[in-house]
C-alpha cells in the first residue's frame, strides 16, 4: 500500500522531510530536511553566453563541446533584481559557483510570480537535475545501490516506477518529456566529476562531446517515435544504457537509476525518487522523531539560515536561536560548500558531535552540538494570553485583551499525535479560563491529512472539511465534519506564506464554514496530495502526486492558497540601530521576522510587535464579545 504525502514549500530542516497527507495514513511532505527545492528556469540572453554544464541535448556537437570546458568567472550584469534578466543573471551566478540548491530555490520563488514563463521553467528544471544528482551521490544508500543492483534489477526498478506513474499519477503522464529528461540527467552526470569517478567513467573531452552528440541524436528521434507508456519508456532507457555502456563504459545500472530519478522528478515540483535513506526518513517523520540537531533551515546568501529551533532540542541547548546563520561546519565555511554538502555535514549518527559557527548580527560564536534523538512536539506554546506571555512575545496588547481569556496554541506541523495532544491541551486551557482561542499555523508546512481533518472536526459541527480528486476514482474522497465532541469556543487561525498543505486544509475548512477568522497573509498554495510508494529494489521509493484537494466551497487550493479574512501585512517589524551594530542581539528578530530600515536617531533595537498575533488576539476578543452580546435562541451562549 502506498503512503500518501503532500509536498510543500522549500526549506531544509535538519531532521528530514516533512510529510503530508492523504487517506489511509498517507503522508505529506514538507521537507523537514528542507532542501531548497522549499517548496520548489529562466534563460534570456545574459545566460546564453555562459559555458555552464547546462546546455544539454539541445544542440549539436559544436555546442556540446562547451559542456566539457570549465565555467569562466561569472560577472553578473547590472540589471534590476526583480526583472526577468535580473533573475536569470542571479540564477546563472549561483549555477556558476555550483550552488544548485540555492539556484533551485531562487528559480522556484520567481516561478511563483510568473509560473508560465518557459525560459524560467527550463532553467529551473536544469538546476533541479544538477541538484538532484548532487544529493543522490552524497547519499550513502544510493551509492550502495549503484554498487549492488544488477543491470536487470535496475531496469526492473525503472519499469516498476513507470508503471506506478501510469496507474497513480494525477494526470496523463508526459512520457516523451520523461524520456528526454532521463537523457538530460545522464548527460549532466557525464560532466560531473563525482558521477564519473563513482561510476569509473574516464572520457576525453572529444570522446565526451561525441557521445553527447549521439545521445542528442537518439533523443531527438523521439519526436518521430512517440512513446505510448511504461514499456516504451523502458525500451528507450535500455537503448540509451546500451549506447553509454558501449561508447562510454558507463554501467547500465547507473543509467537506469538516472532515468528513474529523472522520471519521478520530472512530473511536477512535488513528485520525486526516494533513496532508501530518504524513504526511511519520510516514515520517521510520520512518528515525529528523528536523530539530528533539531533545527529547520534554508540556504541564504552562502549561509544556512535557521528558520526554527525545535524546543528542547540539542540545538536549543547549545544556544542556537531562530534567525541565526550557520557560516561554518566542522571548520569549513559554508561559502565553499554546496547547500547539500553543508546540510549533510550537520547530520550524522546519534551521539556524534558537530562544530558550527553561528552568526548573529555580525557576531560569531563557535558551538558544539551533539546529535541526539529529537522528539518533535506536535504543539508549542500552549498558553493563556497574560502579561507574561505578552512580555515574552513583545506584544502591544491592552488590559482588556489580557483579561479576555484568550488562549494560544502553535501547531508547527500536523503529526500523528496532534489530534490527541490538542484534546489534552484544550481541556487544560478550558480549566484555566479559556474563553476564545488563537491557533497559530504560521510556518506550518503541512503534515498528515488525517490529522488536519481530525483537528478541523474538533471545531466544526457539520459541513465539509476537504475533498480530494485524482485521475483514478480511488483517489476521490470527501471528508465531512461530525457533530459529536465539537468545541464551540470562538476561533482565530493565523496563517502566512509558509502555511501549506495540511495547514491550508484546516484554514480553508474554518473559513468556508464561517467558523472563525483567518488572520495574516495568503497561504502558500500547495494543494496536491502525494502518495509514498515503496519500490521493489534497493529499498527505494517514489513520492507521487496522486490528487488535488479542494476546500468545502469547491475552491482548488493549489496555486491559490487561502486568503485571510483579516489580512496583516507582516508578522513583525523591528527598527535597526544605526550606531554600534555589533552590540545588537540579532539583525533578524526572533522567529525569523524581518528588520525595518534604520530610523534617524534610533540607537536601540525596538520591537514594534508581532502584528499578526496582535490582530489575532483582537479578533478573538471581538468574537468573544459578539457571542456574549448575541445569545442563541435556546438561551445558550453561541
Amino acid at each position: 500500500m502506498p503512503r500518501a504525502v503532500f509536498r510543500t514549500p522549500t526549506r531544509i530542516c535538519l531532521l528530514n522531510e516533512a510529510l503530508a497527507t492523504l487517506p489511509n495514513a498517507r503522508i505529506e511532505q514538507h521537507m523537514h530536511f528542507w532542501v531548497f527545492r522549499h517548496r520548489r528556469s529562466w534563460l534570456p540572453l545574459a545566460l546564453a553566453i555562459c559555458s555552464l554544464p547546462t546546455c544539454l541535448l539541445t544542440a549539436p556537437l559544436a555546442a556540446q563541446e562547451q559542456f566539457t570546458q570549465s565555467a569562466p568567472v561569472f560577472i553578473a550584469p547590472e540589471l534590476p533584481a526583480n526583472s526577468l534578466d535580473g533573475v536569470l543573471a542571479e540564477g546563472a551566478r549561483l549555477e556558476s559557483i555550483g550552488r544548485w540548491g540555492e539556484a533551485v530555490a531562487h528559480y522556484e520563488h520567481s516561478l511563483r510570480e510568473t509560473p508560465d514563463n518557459v525560459a524560467l521553467q527550463q532553467r529551473s528544471d536544469l538546476a533541479k537535475l544538477h541538484f538532484s544528482l548532487e544529493r543522490r551521490y552524497a547519499d550513502r544508500s544510493f551509492v550502495q545501490s549503484l554498487q549492488t543492483l544488477t543491470p536487470q534489477q535496475a531496469a526492473a526498478l525503472y519499469l516498476e516506477l513507470a508503471r506506478k506513474i501510469n496507474t497513480h499519477y494525477v494526470t496523463a503522464p508526459p512520457w516523451q518529456n520523461l524520456a528526454k529528461r532521463g537523457a538530460n540527467a545522464v548527460a549532466i552526470g557525464l560532466g560531473e566529476k563525482t558521477f564519473c569517478a563513482t561510476n569509473g567513467v574516464s572520457l576525453s573531452n572529444e570522446q565526451r562531446a561525441t557521445l553527447l552528440n549521439e545521445l542528442y541524436q537518439r533523443t531527438e528521434a523521439l519526436t518521430t517515435r512517440p512513446l505510448a507508456g511504461p514499456d516504451d519508456l523502458a525500451a528507450f532507457a535500455a537503448d540509451i544504457a546500451r549506447l553509454l555502456e558501449t561508447r562510454g563504459n558507463l554501467r547500465p545500472s547507473a543509467t537506469f537509476l538516472e532515468f528513474t530519478a529523472a522520471a519521478a522528478g520530472g512530473l511536477d515540483e512535488y513528485s520525486a525518487f526516494l533513496t532508501s535513506d530518504q524513504l526511511r526518513d519520510v516514515y520517521s517523520q510520520i512518528e515525529g522523531n528523528f536523530v539530528g540537531l533539531g533545527v529547520e533551515l534554508k540556504a541564504d546568501k552562502g549561509t544556512l539560515l535557521i528558520v526554527h529551533v525545535i524546543p528542547g532540542s540539542p540545538a536549543e541547548r547549545a544556544g542556537i536561536k531562530d534567525g541565526d546563520r550557520i557560516v561554518a561546519v566542522d571548520g569549513r565555511s559554508t561559502e565553499e560548500l554546496s547547500t547539500d554538502e553543508a546540510a549533510s555535514m550537520l547530520t550524522g549518527e546519534e551521539g556524534s558531535v558537530v562544530r558550527v559557527v553561528a552568526e548573529t548580527a555580525g557576531q560569531r560564536r563557535e558551538l558544539t552540538v551533539r546529535r541526539e534523538h529529537v522528539e518533535v512536539p506536535s504543539l508549542e506554546d500552549v498558553r493563556i494570553v497574560d502579561a507574561k506571555f505578552a512580555e515574552e512575545k513583545q506584544l502591544a496588547v491592552s488590559a482588556e485583551q489580557l483579561a479576555a481569556g484568550v488562549a494560544y496554541i502553535r501547531i508547527p506541523a500536523f503529526q500523528k499525535t496532534t489530534s490527541r495532544d490538542l484534546d489534552a491541551a484544550l481541556w487544560d486551557l478550558h480549566s484555566k479560563g479559556m474563553r476564545t482561542l488563537v491557533l497559530d499555523l504560521r510556518g506550518n508546512p503541512g503534515g498528515l491529512l488525517t490529522a488536519a481533518v481530525e483537528v478541523a472536526d474538533k471545531f466544526l459541527q457539520q459541513g465539509g472539511i476537504v475533498s480530494t480528486r485524482g485521475r483514478s476514482a480511488q483517489e476521490d474522497f470527501n471528508y465531512q465534519a461530525h457533530y459529536g465532541g465539537t468545541w464551540r469556543v470562538p476561533l482565530v487561525v493565523l496563517v502566512d506564506g509558509d502555511s501549506a498543505s495540511a495547514s491550508e486544509i484546516f484554514a480553508a475548512a474554518i473559513k468556508d464554514n464561517a467558523r472563525g477568522d483567518i488572520v495574516g497573509q495568503k497561504s502558500y498554495g500547495k494543494g496536491s496530495v502525494q502518495g509514498i510508494f515503496p519500490l521493489g529494489y534497493a529499498g527505494a521509493g517514489i513520492r507521487l502526486t496522486t490528487a488535488l484537494f479542494y476546500s468545502p466551497n469547491g475552491l482548488k487550493i493549489s496555486k491559490n492558497g487561502v486568503t485571510p479574512t483579516i489580512p496583516v501585512e507582516s508578522h513583525r517589524t523591528a527598527a535597526k540601530p544605526i550606531q554600534q551594530p555589533a552590540t545588537i542581539a540579532a539583525n533578524v528578530a526572533p522567529g525569523g521576522y524581518t528588520a525595518a530600515k534604520p530610523t534617524a536617531g534610533v540607537s536601540e533595537l525596538k520591537i514594534v510587535g508581532d502584528r499578526a498575533l496582535e490582530a489575532g488576539i483582537q479578533a478573538a476578543v471581538d468574537q468573544s464579545r459578539n457571542r456574549v452580546a448575541a445569545p442563541a435562541a435556546d438561551g445558550a451562549v453561541k
